[in-house]
């Protein structure tokens, strides 16, 4: 029987509880039973964790053998006790990463984060880029790859759109100068930019009067009408590279905000460095580019004919997203991975 720990989610979803919730979904879809998670409300401590450990220990004590057990990662402090709890019942052990803690947060060390993802006996990783990470630093488990996230939601973008000759970049996610300062130094000539997200300050950026900023919106009404004609993967503190700490994620991450693009109906916008861009290039989805000062060039000109055949693979793609297509595809061969006779 395969399995998987659920978390319970109080509160509003963020983006990275929507991507787990989806992943969820789709191990239901497929038979996986739900181990369950309860979690005490505290404000942390000793007590706090140990109450909660216990609280695992027990839903773990319903993993039999020949189990296999899907974690996804982080799992904060309880991902390696469960692992070496489903070993000891003698189960096998999934991890689907979400996010890696040594990059961006330095939550801890690449060696730390290696040994702690070494417990499970494969990992889906996000993307090539991710899987040769963790490989040449020594990750003793077998890693292959989930290529992009999906994006389950019932909403649909509208079939046909035409641009009307002044293309729109949406720009969508955490607008605060910390993470995304590229927002306040960037002006867009010949094409101009929409923006959904809390943070941002429309005053302090130089391209103001290029810059539609419409504040937060839900996921559902962006699937419905975005309000543009392309989705922008950047982050960073340059226009030039993507840098910084968010900025080099890019360079193993995939970032979610693409799927919710996809699902959307916008061709892609991303830069040529990010780990997703062979996927974008290879699947005609959108452009990669090197800095956003190419745009300028670049987006002016774009044919009709020419868009509507990045639209119409993003459409196609886009219901592979909404049917969990990708997350059911990489379970499925992680589970084959792990069967007495593995069949590669």
């Amino acid at each position: 029987m395969n399995c998987y720990l659920a978390r319970d989610y109080k509160g509003t979803l963020s983006a990275g509880n929507k991507a787990r919730t989806d992943i969820e979904a789709v191990m239901s879809s497929l038979g996986y039973r739900n181990l369950g998670i309860r979690q005490s409300v505290s404000n942390g401590g000793l007590k706090h964790f140990v109450r909660n450990l216990a609280g695992v220990i027990k839903e773990c004590g319903t993993i039999r053998p020949g189990d296999i057990v899907v974690l996804q990662y982080p799992l904060k402090k309880y991902f390696s006790p469960v692992c070496h709890i489903a070993h000891a019942r003698g189960a096998k052990v999934i991890a689907l990463i979400h996010d890696l803690g040594s990059f961006r947060r330095k939550a801890l060390t690449e060696d730390k984060e290696i040994r702690r993802l070494s417990n499970a006996d494969l990992i889906i990783a996000h993307n090539a880029a991710m899987r040769r990470w963790l490989e040449r630093r020594g990750c003793t488990a077998k890693v292959i790859e989930l290529g992009i996230f999906d994006f389950l939601n019932n909403s649909r973008p509208a079939e046909n759109h035409e641009p009307d000759g002044n293309y729109k970049v949406v720009y969508a996610g955490n607008l605060q100068r910390r993470k995304n300062s590229f927002l306040y130094s960037i002006k867009p000539q010949g094409w101009s930019m929409v923006l959904y997200g809390n943070g941002f300050e429309a005053s302090e950026a130089a391209g103001a009067d290029s810059i539609d900023y419409r504040g937060f919106a839900k996921p559902s009404d962006l699937i419905k009408d975005a309000g543009g004609d392309f989705g922008l993967v950047w982050d960073g503190d340059s226009t030039q590279e993507c840098s910084g700490a968010y900025g080099e994620y890019l360079r193993v991450n995939n970032p979610h905000k693409t799927s919710l693009y996809i699902r959307c109906g916008l061709p892609v916008i991303i830069w040529k460095e990010a780990a997703l861009a062979p996927f974008i290039e290879r699947e005609g989805l959108g452009i990669t580019i090197g800095s956003l000062e190419e745009l300028h060039d670049i987006l002016p000109s774009i044919t009709p004919d020419r868009y509507r055949e990045m639209r119409r693979r993003v459409l196609a793609i886009g219901e592979r997203l909404a049917n969990g297509k990708y997350a059911g595809a990489a379970l499925l061969r992680a589970t084959a991975l792990l069967a007495p006779n593995p069949v590669e």
